[in-house]
């Protein structure tokens, strides 16, 4: 296997182990309520603190990658992301929860960028869309695996033994330690590499273009997890209520979206790769807000099935981006630092949109809901507009 291959299947397992341990949470959520007694907001703080976990990790790691190398900060990242995530099933209290979520999301903020850098420096410029693709179709890989391990483990072994499955990533982060070498890109900047004055993460605001660049990306990144968070946690209660669907409808409901996210994906990396960013993005950021407000018309089984299928493929086709993205826009020397740091930032901010979703759905009713969540593709449009069209280089700021 050449070394762009292993890049991808290293990354594509980071996030897959990520995606699974995330949804680990939702599977097991009902039992962990029920076992310590908590109310549902107290559970609910899972989630946030496993987010702030993730962006505190993400500037971490992404430094300590930027400065020691990716391959050796990236197995130590998911090292500790094995190690909360085995911590969660030795918990005694809802406090040791907390934590254990903390240290895990620790680990998988930074594995995500550093994946990222990997197989952006790794890949020409041409082919970079489709590579940043397939890494990112891990993450539903990890929802898949998530659901199977959960309906194997969860009746008759307990929320425990499946959080014990991640021990699993620690045999994962021996296999890339040993057969994964160092980024060439990075090994040659670091010949070459002259003293940074400034920290990795002052320089992301090192110029005005380059500030107004990170504030830019930072706000797409915000509006991608938001919407689809938005519509992933509220939109299957959302049309139990509007259209009458059972729970088993609204898990094929499920299924129909996320096959709809996947060949976006696919098909988002392809536009990437043959039309340009800017022009990518474009077209799926207004699809998505037509595709969004449109939806909350729509009635009838099949028209709910179909339609759900099409705002999976524009509104979620879009994350398979930005790891080229965001990396395109940095240098070698904080490539790494730049993409978990404003990714894990759109990470933790956009985690807050189901808190605004459902006060929207208590105070109105879907149709605002989505008109909301439309307007955010639309500022997302406008913003990405700010953008310079992309230049990569190794050695130097490329804005």
């Amino acid at each position: 296997m050449d070394y762009r291959k292993k890049t991808v299947v290293a990354s594509v397992a980071g996030l897959t182990l990520e995606g699974m341990d995330i949804m680990f949470i939702s599977f097991a959520m009902s039992m962990i309520i029920s076992e310590f007694n908590i109310d549902l907001a107290t559970g609910g703080f899972i989630s946030s603190i496993t987010n702030i976990g993730m962006l505190l990790g993400g500037i971490m790691f992404g430094v300590l990658a930027d400065k020691f190398g990716r391959v050796r900060i990236f197995t130590y990242t998911i090292l500790l992301f094995a190690i909360g995530t085995a911590l969660t099933g030795f918990a005694t209290n809802i406090e040791q929860v907390y934590l254990s979520r903390f240290i895990a999301g620790l680990g998988a903020g930074g594995e995500y960028g550093i994946g990222m850098a990997l197989v952006a420096e790794a890949w020409p410029k041409n082919k970079q869309g489709r590579a940043s693709s397939y890494v990112s179709i891990g993450a539903q890989y990890g929802v898949i695996l998530a659901a199977l391990l959960s309906a194997m483990i969860l009746p008759t072994l307990g929320w425990r033994a499946l959080f014990f499955v991640g021990v699993l990533p620690v045999i994962f982060a021996f296999i890339v330690r040993k057969n994964l070498d160092e980024s060439p890109e990075w090994l040659a900047a670091q010949k070459n590499k002259k003293v940074d004055k400034k920290g990795k993460l002052a320089q992301l605001f090192e110029t005005p273009r380059t500030t107004i660049t990170t504030i830019a990306l930072a706000i797409m990144a915000t509006v991608q997890i938001a919407g689809y968070n938005g519509l992933m946690i509220w939109l299957p209660s959302m049309l139990q209520q509007s259209q009458g669907l059972s729970v088993s409808s609204s898990a094929l409901w499920t299924i129909s979206t996320a096959v709809g996210m996947i060949i976006g994906m696919l098909t988002f990396g392809q536009f990437m790769d043959r039309f340009g960013t800017k022009r990518a993005y474009g077209i799926f950021l207004l699809a998505s807000a037509c595709a969004v407000f449109l939806y909350s018309y729509a009635s009838g089984s099949m028209a709910v099935l179909i339609g759900g299928a099409i705002v999976g493929f524009f509104s979620n086709g879009m994350f398979a981006g930005y790891g080229a993205l965001i990396s395109s826009y940095y240098p070698v020397q904080i490539r790494s630092t730049a993409t978990n740091t404003i990714f894990n930032f759109g990470r933790a901010v956009g985690g807050l949109s189901p808190i605004l979703v459902g006060y929207i759905l208590q105070s109105y009713d879907m149709t605002v809901a989505m008109i909301y969540l439309a307007a955010l593709y639309c500022i997302s449009f406008i913003v990405m507009l700010t953008l310079r069209n992309r230049k990569i280089s190794s050695t130097s700021n490329a804005m």
